[in-house]
């Protein structure tokens, strides 16, 4: 079960690009990397795709993919260099029309050509880019590359037959996705032939397997009641372990009165984190401290806290901050300028009962410091619209860290001044020049020192704040293998089975 299937299934998009897509693209669309590393180490790849790749030069950067002779895409086009070149031209940022999560490397490449034969793809660089390990996953498939279709013509359809990949699409709702074994299929035979996705929200998915219904809930299980619950259940594995998630909460600087540096720093120091936390994780048996990054995990090589020093928790010091921006507290108990009382919102998704604890403590902080907060509430289904359309000003989200290695995207995607994935709305073009250099090295400490600089002024700017490094619980019925917590290293989902 997942909160959300679509509106926009293609991954590669900017409306399209959640970790709950990823979930679902994992079974019918190409997964050419395979990830197993947390220090630096290169990046491997799935064969059923990449027999072999080769850096052929460094100057100018030239990259040559071997592609597995009997990959083809389920409409029966070759898998070959054509849909490593409209992945490119899609994100490469030339055209402003594609609306894309980060035109990261792909803005480096100088051109994506046939090499010996349509198998062998040959991309030539024309400047130095860090991020060329990580590049076309995911793939677009060349028919899906003009911009109307890329956009907008994935929004309720999975267009199986641009699929490449153990399983097929048999039939898809906005309520459920029923997946069978892809006969087309040229690698190793799923040990499964059907996996149904159901859409379900965090309670109506832990009623569904208390009842029988569905035999996993792979969405995270984040509230201690749910938790004792799925203990309950005769028969019921609880695994966990480490996310590869960073939850954070955005302000969204380009809406009054959050567009004033000085009210999200005093929302910053009002916010005690050490709180929210033990409300997030009561009853949990997890204990997390507050991570000093967005980009690189905290048991990851290069790690850093980038936390601005006068951004710690202090109400005293919030009150200073809005007096000293000339706001007067009035004799409501909440500060005003002009006329205007402070007040923002606070945005959260679903029926979870924690998420609702945590929008009303975040609430209870504000108004310790004189700044009057609302709480908002949406269904998940409506996530993907209000964050598109910035109907927020605090709002909580989590970041998902798909490789060892995303941190070199992820800089730009989630700092960068003019990128659709800086939920804050805010940003400089002395950040942006920082964020650029992380792509001009290949040494991973250099990547990661850079990209720390860049985070530490970007965090600065008050547009984003991380907030905890989350464990994932996920429950499943007994015998059922292959699959479940796994940090960073790859999981296929042809290998899900049960055991014999």
């Amino acid at each position: 079960a997942l909160p959300v299937l679509g509106p926009n299934w293609n991954y590669a998009s900017n409306d399209g690009n959640s970790g709950y897509m990823n979930t679902l693209w994992g079974f019918y669309q190409p997964n050419l990397m395979a990830y197993d590393t947390v220090k630096g180490e290169k990046l491997k790849y799935n064969p059923d795709y990449i027999t072999s790749v080769k850096k052929v030069s460094d100057k100018p950067l030239v990259v040559q993919y071997n592609l597995n002779p009997k990959a083809k895409w389920n409409d029966g086009t070759d898998f070959d260099y054509t849909a490593f070149k409209a992945t490119w031209q899609a994100l490469n940022g030339k055209n402003k029309d594609y609306s894309v999560p980060s035109t990261e490397g792909y803005d480096c490449i100088k051109s994506v050509e046939q090499g010996s034969t349509p198998k062998q793809v040959v991309v030539t660089y024309e400047k130095p880019c860090a991020t060329w390990e990580m590049l076309f996953a995911p793939l677009v498939h060349p028919k899906a590359g003009d911009v109307k279709t890329f956009n907008q013509g994935w929004v309720n359809n999975p267009h199986n037959e641009w699929g490449a990949g153990p399983f097929q699409i048999e039939s898809a709702t906005e309520n459920q996705v029923v997946f069978t074994r892809n006969p087309k299929w040229w690698g190793k035979k799923a040990k499964l032939d059907k996996v149904v996705v159901k859409r379900m929200e965090d309670t109506a998915a832990l009623n569904a397997f208390q009842n029988g219904e569905i035999d996993a809930v792979t969405d995270s299980i984040s509230a201690k009641d749910a938790i004792k619950s799925a203990r309950s259940v005769k028969g019921a594995q609880l695994r966990y372990g480490y996310s590869t998630k960073v939850r954070v909460l955005n302000f969204n600087a380009k809406s009054k009165p959050l567009n004033e540096l000085a009210v999200r720093k005093a929302v910053v120091q009002a916010f005690d984190v050490a709180t929210y936390n033990k409300i997030q994780f009561q009853g949990m048996n997890w204990k997390s401290e507050q991570p000093g990054s967005e980009l690189l995990s905290m048991f990851q090589a290069g790690y850093k806290n980038n936390l601005p020093a006068d951004g710690k928790y202090n109400t005293e010091n919030a009150k200073k901050t809005l007096e000293a921006a000339g706001y007067k507290m009035g004799k409501d108990g909440y500060y005003a300028k002009n006329g205007k009382t402070l007040e923002i919102s606070f945005t959260f998704f679903g029926d979870d009962s924690t998420q609702a604890a945590l929008a009303n403590a975040f609430q209870a902080m504000m108004k310790k410091a004189g700044i009057k907060c609302k709480t908002v509430n949406h269904a998940v289904a409506k996530f993907s619209e209000v964050v598109a359309s910035h109907e927020y000003q605090v709002l909580p989200l989590a970041w998902q860290s798909t490789s060892p290695l995303s941190f070199l995207s992820a800089a730009s995607q989630v700092y960068k001044s003019d990128s659709d994935s800086n939920l804050g709305l805010v940003g400089n073009k002395k950040i942006d020049a920082m964020l650029n250099k992380i792509g001009k090295t290949y040494d991973y400490k250099e990547q990661t020192d850079y990209a720390n600089k860049a985070e530490s002024a970007a965090l600065a700017l008050y547009g984003t704040l991380p907030v905890s490094a989350p464990p994932i619980y996920q429950v499943f019925k007994k015998g059922f293998a292959n699959n479940g917590p796994a940090g960073y290293a790859s999981t296929y989902p042809e290998d899900m089975g049960w055991q014999k």
